[in-house]
């Protein structure tokens, strides 16, 4: 893998890292900064693998990254897209020290991997710092529950709109946007099979829903298309 170590800046005087780390003290941040590596990783490249040992704790620094279950006979499931400055964690901190998920950069991408202990040390002497890391954990959860419901109970159509409207509200903030994924990838997070997924991509730019062309999406019409979102 070709990935490059990038050492020339510290946690104090980082622009890229996540809001919650300004609930840390300068001597806090120190000891993060001797504490973590940050890797540079290329487009497809395993940023964590599902069923490894987990060690650190992933911060986001720039790029995008899927987050999903690999499940039998090569069939995934994304849990959903991280962006910066966002954590990623999970359960094996607290429970096996095992990653029950594999994440993976949709982008060319900049983390830092701070030593798990150390991380959970801040966790427990600095309860600011506590308290806004478990508000972002309980909010990826409750996103995950949300799309999980969304993407079970719901027709094809409503799961691709409601994917699209994820994507554009809360990853790209944009109603235009670089998908940066296969459609394999789009088919994934939203539950349904890669060819149902062009078919609807294809219904909603010939319906004048969404502009698509080649890799970029346009939202035209997203009254349409929350609306479509809420038929189940």
């Amino acid at each position: 893998m070709n990935k490059k170590f990038i050492e020339n800046r510290t946690c104090l005087g980082c622009q890229a890292k996540s809001p919650l780390f300004k609930l840390l003290s300068d001597k806090e941040l120190e000891l993060v900064d001797q504490n973590r590596t940050s890797v540079f990783f290329q487009k497809g490249e395993t940023i964590r693998k599902q069923g490894a040992v987990l060690t650190h704790v992933i911060s986001l620094n720039s790029g995008l990254a899927k987050v999903y279950l690999e499940g039998a006979n090569n069939k995934n499931t994304i849990l959903g897209i991280v962006n910066p400055t966002s954590f990623i964690g999970g359960p094996g901190m607290f429970i096996d020290r095992v990653n029950h998920f594999t994440v993976t950069a949709l982008a060319d991408s900049c983390v830092c991997f701070i030593e798990l202990n150390t991380f959970k040390a801040l966790l427990q002497e600095n309860s600011l710092f506590a308290d806004g890391y478990f508000k972002h954990l309980s909010n990826v959860t409750l996103s995950a529950y949300n799309r999980i419901i969304n993407l079970t109970q719901k027709q094809m159509a409503g799961r691709l709109a409601d994917t699209l409207i994820y994507l554009s509200d809360e990853i790209f903030n944009s109603k235009k946007f670089e998908l940066l994924m296969t459609k394999n990838d789009l088919a994934e997070l939203s539950g349904m099979s890669r060819d149902n997924t062009v078919r609807n991509l294809k219904k909603f730019h010939q319906d004048g829903i969404i502009n698509h062309s080649n890799n970029l999406i346009e939202i035209l019409d997203y009254n349409s298309l929350e609306n479509i979102r809420r038929t189940f």
